[in-house]
Order: structure tokens, then sequence, then C-alpha cells
């Protein structure tokens, strides 16, 4: 299948489909899909491309790093966050310049940890302050799951959270995390309310 798209227009650099065929399918089907898409471009959306690889690679490797990060945290929220961060987006481009330089002045003011946290979206964002006793030191299988159950609660049960968290030991806060993320949605304010009794 790469000699083929390779065939059909753009040719691969010698040896890449050789190397291709050696990588697992979903991968692979990554990858085809990929050689597809450049090769249904016009020679002006390839020159467009280029530049934009070309600026991308001139980036310093931390603004690049801090670029993809962003990326990558717009994608993992809810599409009506997206949304929502969309808009926010467009009306901040619309206010004057000298607004928009004040309330970047302002952001990067923050602590380096605040502004992170806002990666986590509007909901989360406004309260990741609260929750960063609970989120530091996230297991890797535990991120994402433990996001989903921070979305799904109010901004009251998560002030109740942040209260709980403040009275768990650092080294109970795993623990914590796990339970938290076992329990069913139904039963969260409940558990809440037996946390915060004992």
């Amino acid at each position: 299948p790469m000699a083929r798209a390779a065939d059909a227009g753009a040719a691969l650099p010698e040896g890449v489909e050789v190397l291709l065929e050696t990588l697992p399918p979903a991968q692979r089907a990554v990858l085809q899909a990929r050689v597809e898409r450049w090769q249904s471009w016009t020679p002006e959306a390839r020159a467009a491309f280029a530049e934009r690889a070309a600026r991308w690679d001139a980036l310093p490797p931390l603004e690049r790093g801090r670029r993809r990060e962003a990326w990558q945290a717009w994608r993992a929220l809810p599409p009506m966050q997206r949304e929502q961060v969309g808009g926010m987006s467009r009306e901040f481009a619309a206010r004057p310049v000298n607004e928009r330089e004040a309330l970047r002045a302002r952001f990067q003011a923050l602590d380096t940890s605040v502004q992170r946290g806002w990666l986590l979206g509007p909901v989360l964002g406004a309260d990741h302050w609260r929750l960063h006793g609970l989120l530091a030191q996230v297991p890797g299988d535990q991120r994402a799951p433990l996001l989903e159950v921070l979305a799904a609660m109010t901004a009251a049960q998560r002030a109740q959270l942040y209260v709980l968290v403040q009275r768990t030991p650092p080294q109970d806060r795993d623990a914590l995390r796990r339970e938290l993320i076992a329990t069913p949605a139904d039963r969260r304010q409940s558990w809440l309310w037996e946390q915060l009794d004992r």
C-alpha cells in the first residue's frame, strides 16, 4: 500500500516503504492517511505547509513544547469547552491591542502552576488552585479518568473536594484519587459527605 501511495504522487524517501511495513497496523494506517492527504494537496498547499513547518522548526525547543502542550490540552477538552475557548479567543482577538497586551502581561505575571492550570479549560482551570493538591503528581493511568470525574462534578462538589484534599496528607492522596475515580457519579455526593464527616 505504501508503494502505491508513493507512486500516486510525491514519492516517499528511499527505504521508507520498507520501514513503514514494519510498523504496527494502527501506526501504518495513520501514516497512510497522512500520505494520502499530502498527495491530495495542490502544490500551493504543500508549499504553505512547508512554510509553516519551517516556521515551527525555527522556534526554540521550549516554545515548541509549550505550544504542543497547549494544543494537546485543547484537543483533550470536551467539544463544548473547545467551542467556549474558541469564542473566548475570538473575543480576545477583537479587543484593542493595548488591552490584549495588558491581559497578556497580567497572565505572564501569574505563577507558572496557575498558568498551566488554565490548560485544563474554562471549567477546571478556574478551580485549579483548589485542585492542585489532588492533580499534582497524578500517575498517568489516573489523569484522564480523574479529569473526567472532576469535569462532571458541580462547582460546589469541587469546593467540598478541596476541603477534603486539604485534610488529606499528601501520602494518602493517591488512595483518595483512586476512590474518587471508582465512585459512581450517582454516589459521588454521598461519598463526599461521608469523607467530610470522618
